[in-house]
């Protein structure tokens, strides 16, 4: 299935996930009979409500009464809105590792970006010049965890995923390098786009088998395979399962392939303008644009 959440019309409203059909956008609360919305991480940490969806879904009358409309006709915010964590993975493709001139890592590279810069599809990208005047784009396979994992065997480590959607790693070159560290620069508000919909693991069997682009005003700048990982999604979810406990929700950005502006001649840093596109097999297309205050 390919689950999404709808933007809130006024702030402080519930978050309302939905399904989302070749034909139409049905609303889970009423597919599963509730009086309220359902939200994204309800169904989550809910085995039984997802596979009631699914059989719901799949009933003619239910799905009528649950239709909301068209895809065209909402707004979607991103699916998970608020995670507990989002969890990000450095230097994960062999050649982005070669390009940047490091070595890859021995261990997965871990850093946080924070859940403020979450932002959905169709959402600006944004920035401040006098913060930074250097942001790249970075296409990545996001993981949402269902289960609880503390010490995850690798080959059980994909019972613990929700599902799959695409996400946006922006990062301010300047900041990240400046600071010797991160997280700043890669957490700005608007740096996470996440979209436009997770599709439920069960749809994808392999996720070491997705195609994965990124385009930037019409330019394809990133093209790979997720199978060019260096850490799978498995070998992650063991690996950082063993050094803290993993909660429904929680997101995973497993790393972007090579072709970054950064690191292109000439570079090729975002500009004012831009639609950012990040495309991957059996999950769709995250598409954002880049509003920069004074049209830089």
């Amino acid at each position: 299935m390919r689950l999404a959440t709808l933007r809130p019309d006024h702030p402080g409203d519930a978050q309302r996930a939905v399904v989302v059909t070749a034909e139409r956008v049905l609303d889970c609360g009423r597919l599963l009979g509730a009086s309220t919305s359902a939200s994204m991480l309800e169904l989550a940490r809910s085995p039984s409500l997802l596979q009631g969806l699914r059989v719901a879904a799949g009933l003619c009358e239910a799905s009528r009464n649950a239709t909301i409309g068209s895809l065209d006709e909402v707004t979607l915010a991103a699916p998970i809105p608020d995670p507990g964590k989002v969890i990000a993975i450095g230097l994960n493709y062999i050649d982005h590792a070669a390009e940047s001139g490091a070595h890859v890592p021995t261990e997965p590279l871990v850093f946080a970006k924070f859940s403020s810069a979450i932002i959905g599809p169709g959402a600006p990208i944004t920035w401040d010049l006098a913060v930074t005047d250097a942001v790249d784009y970075e296409a990545e396979l996001a993981v949402i965890i269902g289960r609880l994992a503390r010490n995850v065997n690798p080959a059980r480590a994909l019972d613990h995923v929700f599902g799959y959607t695409c996400l946006n790693d922006v990062s301010a070159r300047d900041l990240q390098f400046g600071d010797g560290q991160w997280v700043r620069g890669k957490s700005l508000d608007t740096f996470c786009p996440m979209g436009p919909w997770i599709v439920t693991a069960d749809e994808i069997a392999d996720p070491q088998t997705l195609g994965i682009e990124c385009i930037v005003a019409g330019d394809t700048l990133q093209r790979a395979t997720t199978a060019d990982m260096y850490f799978g999604v498995a070998d992650l979810i063991a690996r950082l399962s063993a050094a803290f406990t993993l909660e429904p929700g929680d997101v995973i950005a497993t790393g972007t392939p090579p072709g970054v502006g950064w690191f292109r001649e000439p570079r090729r840093l975002l500009r004012h303008g831009d639609e950012v596109v990040v495309a991957i097999d059996a999950i769709g297309e995250l598409h954002n644009p880049v509003v920069i205050a004074d049209g830089r």
